[in-house]
């Protein structure tokens, strides 16, 4: 499985199933940019496209280039996933669904455990909550599963809890759900590179998570019980890269709530 980002506006086949459009936005939360994936099973004469990314009219034409699209599915609200969604909708006359209501088009929103058939595949709808309350998993079933993960896993480095409505009890919950499926199911993320084993991946962030939660009860002893989430984030991301501390500050004020609750 390549590993590698086209040029923005090239469709690249990063799995059997999938094909991957990566929108010029890139920057510090969206990695290389946002990563729109069409899907399509054997012979199929129409697509699914996940996550149409921001409302940028030359994505949204290079996406809309091909055969038909029978449905628009969103892995979460943000809009660098979701904002280009009502105009692309417009523009290829498709559906949109999503878990957050106000989101959706012509079609009820996603339920957890349901099971999709369009563009001649099978897609099991999962909840993984954690980045945001809203945040869906969506499982290529078949002979060639592969994950999209939206912002739940990511192709390079790890999530963060987002602010208002992330937590970090149900990130746990949704990584140790994922960490459950079968080895070897590759990762379609919402940013950056493909990766060959969600199980694996999964893992790897839980193990993270307990390591960042002991730094910040560490963090704690020293600055006491009652310290910002900055005055943490000082702290455990001394070593980090301080135009990424927007976001750390993110993270830890759900390892706080998570600690403190």
């Amino acid at each position: 499985m390549s590993t590698t980002h086209p040029a923005y506006g090239v469709l690249r086949q990063a799995h059997p199933l999938a094909a991957v459009l990566l929108q010029n936005n890139p920057g510090h939360m969206t990695l290389e940019g946002t990563n729109t994936w069409v899907l399509a099973g054997p012979g199929a004469t129409d697509r699914i496209v996940v996550d149409p990314g921001e409302d940028d009219g030359e994505h949204l034409e290079h996406l809309a280039d091909g055969p038909p699209v029978s449905l628009i599915l969103l892995t979460h609200h943000h809009h660098d996933h979701s904002g280009g969604a009502p105009r692309f909708a417009e523009m290829v006359g498709a559906p949109v669904r999503a878990r957050t209501p106000e989101l959706c088009s012509d079609a009820p929103p996603l339920t957890d455990g349901e099971t999709i058939s369009a563009a001649g595949l099978p897609l099991y709808v999962m909840a993984t909550p954690g980045h945001t309350a809203d945040s869906t998993s969506f499982l290529i079933g078949g002979n060639a599963p592969a994950l999209l993960s939206g912002d739940t896993i990511l192709g390079r480095g790890t999530t963060v809890i987002a602010q208002p409505d992330g937590g970090l009890g149900p990130y746990l919950e949704s990584l140790r759900r994922l960490a459950e499926l079968p080895s070897g199911v590759p990762v379609l993320p919402g940013h950056g590179p493909d990766l060959p084993d969600t199980a694996e991946i999964a893992a790897a962030y839980l193990a993270h998570r307990e390591q960042r939660l002991g730094q910040v009860r560490a963090a704690l002893q020293t600055l006491g019980p009652d310290a910002t989430a900055r005055r943490v984030v000082e702290v455990v991301y001394a070593d980090v890269d301080e135009k990424l501390w927007d976001a750390a500050e993110w993270s830890v004020t759900a390892q706080l709530e998570y600690l403190r609750g």
